[in-house]
């Protein structure tokens, strides 16, 4: 197969087009006031997270809940996209796992799968400081959200690819869009075991399997989160310790 090569003016216009479109962007932030806030890291382990994506590796964030792993993957991502860092859009990918068995319900596919959205306009109205802020990058397609059923097909290139709830997976799921990650793209997946929504007689969770392979890959770096970085609330905290404590001593089972 021969390529073209592209003249000296080509290239020129190619540039051009290029610093224009980012200028264009960053006119929009600008002109809207739309910035991220300031985030630093609160526990040990996100200090680790935020030294891993600086330092240019994939993320694997596993462990407990309320430790800030979706909000970080947020935050980090869209830091990128704000730098003009090649990356053109954020890409967030969960499985709708009980709405497999809606499809008798009113709505179309993508009605029926908004509520998993959710925890993104929240997460993205606190680290822009607005309320419309997901529905805002949304439509200037600087984030796409997608369900794990509409991936077959298609390659994403120039993207921040945050795979979220991994444990929800199959691991035919996890194979699916993991293979469609193409050029120039960063890849942060962030999963807990202990919320699996799964059905464990119909379907078993691809994440054991999964974590075995990221780990030994060398672009990607795995932090495990603890109870001791919970940060959503002191509430959820002395629960999820006090759980730890008696599944320990084998007065309750394990989740």
């Amino acid at each position: 197969m021969t390529t073209k090569r592209i003249s000296r003016k080509e290239r020129r216009q190619q540039r051009q087009e290029r610093v224009s479109n980012e200028n264009s962007q960053q006119n929009i932030f600008e002109k809207l006031h739309f910035d991220l806030k300031f985030i630093e890291p609160l526990t040990k382990n996100q200090e680790i997270t935020f030294d891993s994506w600086k330092s240019g590796k994939n993320l694997l964030l596993v462990g407990t809940a309320g430790t800030g792993k979706s909000f970080l993957s947020a935050y980090m991502g869209m830091n990128c996209i704000l730098q003009q860092q090649d990356y053109e859009k954020m890409l967030i990918v969960r499985s709708v796992v009980p709405t497999r068995d809606m499809g008798f319900l009113p709505g179309s596919n993508r009605e029926k799968s908004k509520v998993y959205e959710a925890p993104y306009y929240s997460i993205f109205s606190e680290i822009f400081g607005r309320g419309d802020a997901y529905d805002f990058l949304k439509n200037k397609n600087l984030v796409e959200f997608v369900t794990t059923s509409f991936v077959r097909g298609i390659t994403v290139n120039n993207s921040v690819v945050f795979i979220d709830e991994l444990q929800n997976m199959t691991a035919s799921e996890i194979n699916s869009v993991f293979t469609r990650i193409g050029k120039k793209c960063r890849v942060i997946i962030a999963g807990d075991v202990k919320q699996n929504d799964l059905n464990p007689r119909k379907e078993e969770s691809g994440f054991g399997d999964f974590f075995k392979v990221i780990r030994n890959m060398n672009s990607f770096n795995t932090i495990e989160f603890t109870s001791k970085d919970i940060v959503r609330g002191d509430i959820v905290k002395e629960y999820l310790l006090e759980r730890e404590r008696l599944e320990e001593l084998g007065e309750i089972q394990p989740l």
